[in-house]
Order: structure tokens, then C-alpha cells, then sequence
């Protein structure tokens, strides 16, 4: 074989990888912008790929945990391994912040998160779950809609209004009815740009209610976040936002602004 045929070949084999890498990227872009799932036809006419490609993208990214189905025949959402990667990505973050979570948690015995921003959505990359009968129990590695959620509130917070725009369009997902629209949100934001302070009051879950704050660190905008019943939250929302407060000062000593 000639060195010039076979250089056209190994191009052509790394522009073949380079694609395949691409299309996979964009599957789970759509994925992580619809975290309840997508059936392969949806995801197909969302990256404008034949439905037989998705399918292979899918059955290649499944074998490594990287999406999982939902139930058989209904689609697929993003899996476990992304989570893990995340989570590896942020270790340091984790390593910092979890005495400062865990002491949050006890003051107040209520679940608090750590969240970060995952493409479009916010991941929740360390929890502390309080010890009491009645409480919330937030999902590791789960992507949550940034809109909906106080601790993606303020994460969104850190991008222009136009960058929100981009990310939510101008529709966003009515989760409950207290589910703000883009202009109510977008007025909200300017308070918590202000602030740092961000609440989600059944916005996301109806009987849920959480608190968050800000933390800018030298790895990029962190929020954590108290979530409780509704019915707890509305008593205690001060205290709360105090112990919040106490928290990124701790966490700040440490983890230094971006």
C-alpha cells in the first residue's frame, strides 16, 4: 500500500471516529435536556439522525452505562456512569464541602444537596439525608430541570438572561402550578443575582420545598441547597437561610471564588 493511500485511509478512519464521537455527543445532550426520557423516534428527529443510527448510538452508549432504559419500550434517559464521571470530575468540591453539609444537616436535621450545573440541567453531586420519619430523599447523579429548582436557580443565576433564554426557551416545563414562566423567572433572577439566595416553593414537587445558596469556588459556581416538607419549611425558612449562609462561609474558606 502506497503512504499516500494509506494516509487517506487513516484520515478517513479518524473523520469516520470523529463523527461517531459527535452523534453520541448530541444524543445525550438531547437526553440530559429531557432527564424523564425520550423514546429512540423522538431522540432521532431531535438530532436529525435515521432512527436505525440512534439505535446503534444508543445500544453502544447503554453498554457502558452512559443512557439506560426506562422501562422496556419506553425509551431511554441518561444512566449511572455520567453521574460517576461527574462525581469523579468534582471530588475535590465533595471532599471540601461534605463537613459543612453534614454539620448543616444535623443543625437543622433536614436533607441538604450540592449541586452543580450538568449541561442544561442541575446535578446533584453530594446529599446529606437528616434521620427523621418524615424528610426528603434526594437522587444522586439525577439531572433536575434548572428552572424549577432553588439550587438550579441559582445556579442560572451566574448566566445572562439571554444565555437563559437559550437554555430554557421561552416556554420552560409547568412542573406544578407554582412552576414560574420565563418572565416571572427572569424577574426573579435579578433578586437572586442580588442575593445569592434562591427558593423553590413546590415549584418542582408539590409538598416540597427547598433553600439554596450560591458558592462560587475556584472549580466553578457550586449551590447547596436545604430541601424539607412544605409544611416544615414554611416555619423555618429563616433559620434555614442562616444556616445557609454559615454553610458557603465555611465552604468558602476552602474552595476560594472562581
Amino acid at each position: 500500500m502506497s503512504e499516500s493511500k494509506e494516509k487517506n485511509e487513516m484520515d478517513e478512519s479518524r473523520s469516520g471516529g470523529i463523527q461517531v464521537i459527535a452523534r453520541a455527543c448530541s444524543v445525550m445532550r438531547v437526553l440530559g435536556s429531557h432527564p424523564r426520557g425520550l423514546s429512540l423516534g423522538a431522540i432521532a428527529q431531535e438530532v436529525g439522525l435515521a432512527r436505525s443510527t440512534v439505535q446503534r448510538i444508543v445500544s453502544a452508549l447503554e453498554s457502558e452505562s452512559m443512557v439506560e432504559p426506562i422501562r422496556p419500550g419506553s425509551g431511554f434517559r441518561l444512566g449511572p456512569a455520567l453521574a460517576q464521571l461527574i462525581h469523579q470530575t468534582h471530588t475535590d468540591i465533595i471532599s471540601i464541602a461534605r463537613k459543612s453539609l453534614e454539620e448543616m444537616s444535623e443543625q437543622l436535621n433536614e436533607s441538604v444537596t450540592l449541586s452543580c450545573i450538568s449541561g442544561q440541567q442541575t446535578n446533584v453531586i453530594d446529599r446529606v439525608i437528616a434521620e427523621r420519619e418524615l424528610r426528603v430523599v434526594f437522587p444522586m447523579g439525577r439531572s433536575m430541570p434548572m428552572h424549577a429548582t432553588a439550587d438550579g436557580k441559582a445556579l442560572l443565576s451566574t448566566l445572562s438572561d439571554e444565555q437563559i433564554l437559550e437554555v430554557l426557551g421561552q416556554s420552560p416545563e409547568k412542573l406544578t402550578d407554582s412552576t414560574h414562566g420565563i418572565q416571572s423567572l427572569l424577574e426573579e433572577m435579578e433578586q437572586i443575582r442580588q442575593s445569592g439566595f434562591a427558593i423553590d416553593n413546590q415549584e418542582h414537587t408539590v409538598g416540597i420545598s427547598a433553600c439554596s445558596i450560591l458558592i462560587p469556588t475556584f472549580m466553578g459556581p457550586h449551590a447547596v441547597a436545604v430541601v424539607a416538607p412544605t409544611s416544615r419549611f414554611e416555619m423555618r425558612a429563616n433559620e434555614f437561610r442562616q444556616a445557609l449562609e454559615a454553610c458557603k462561609a465555611s465552604i468558602s474558606k476552602l474552595a476560594g471564588e472562581y
